[in-house]
């Protein structure tokens, strides 16, 4: 390792940068403040984390290795992966990387927190983070007929991670058509219930125009709002709209 890396290695006892929006949620969620070196862009946008105000004053990355460089982490996370210049650039530069895949299962984001926190130095913190993930297995919930519902009709997998969350809190995801929701089945066999994300639903667009159809609007008794930010990573902020959920009548 050349002198430049060690003296890198060296300059901090932990200073971590999240490049990906779902790592700057166990970043924000489990290390302590002053660990955090930086987290990308996303991270503190509050159209798109649940967590922004947690990244105040915190530098912001382009998502990539090269625009956390300047704050000197130690540790770089990610998810999806950066391709293999980023890990051998982190390598030359003595740089540990986590680079975690997204997660399939409730079970794949317990065991990333896990991770994360250990490699943070703060294990002790994830006990009560996970309390609440928990208690919510521990009770299961009555599963009701329903279906996620986002922009244009998308929706979920019934095998997917949003739709095990959405089984914890006590809805059963509809199979579907090229996994979407269609005008012709909201007024021929609507699920019970629509659990419809709120996601950028103040912009206009054509998927939210397509939500805003009176062929949706007339089921709004059968309509739950989510908080769509959460669903984009499926990992820790979904526990407690997960509780959330499942207090909602159904």
């Amino acid at each position: 390792m050349s002198a430049f890396a060690l003296a890198w290695a060296a300059s901090a006892a932990m200073r971590a940068a999240s490049l990906n929006l779902c790592t700057d949620e166990y970043l924000l969620l489990l290390a302590r403040p002053g660990q955090i070196a930086s987290i990308s862009y996303l991270g503190a946008e509050p159209a798109e984390s649940v967590l922004w105000n947690r990244a105040r004053g915190i530098h912001r990355n382009r998502g990539t290795l090269e625009s956390a460089l300047q704050v000197r982490p130690n540790l770089i996370l990610t998810m999806g992966g950066g391709g293999k210049a980023t890990v051998t650039l982190a390598a030359r530069l003595g740089l540990r990387v986590i680079d975690l895949a997204y997660p399939r299962s409730i079970a794949d984001v317990r065991a990333q927190a896990v991770r994360v926190a250990e490699a943070v130095g703060a294990s002790d913190r994830t006990g009560a983070l996970l309390a609440p993930l928990d208690r919510l297995q521990d009770h299961s919930a009555r599963a009701a007929d329903a279906a996620y519902l986002a922009g244009a009709g998308s929706s979920l997998d019934p095998v997917s991670l949003g739709a095990q969350w959405l089984a914890l809190a006590g809805y059963r995801q509809r199979l579907l058509p090229n996994g979407r929701l269609s005008y012709e089945l909201l007024v021929t066999k609507p699920p019970k219930w629509l659990i419809r994300s709120d996601y950028r639903a103040g912009q206009w667009s054509r998927s939210q125009a397509w939500l805003n159809h009176p062929l949706v609007r007339r089921l709004h008794g059968r309509i739950i709002p989510t908080d769509g930010r959460v669903w984009t990573c499926g990992g820790l902020p979904m526990i407690a709209e997960v509780a959330r959920l499942r207090r909602m009548p159904h």
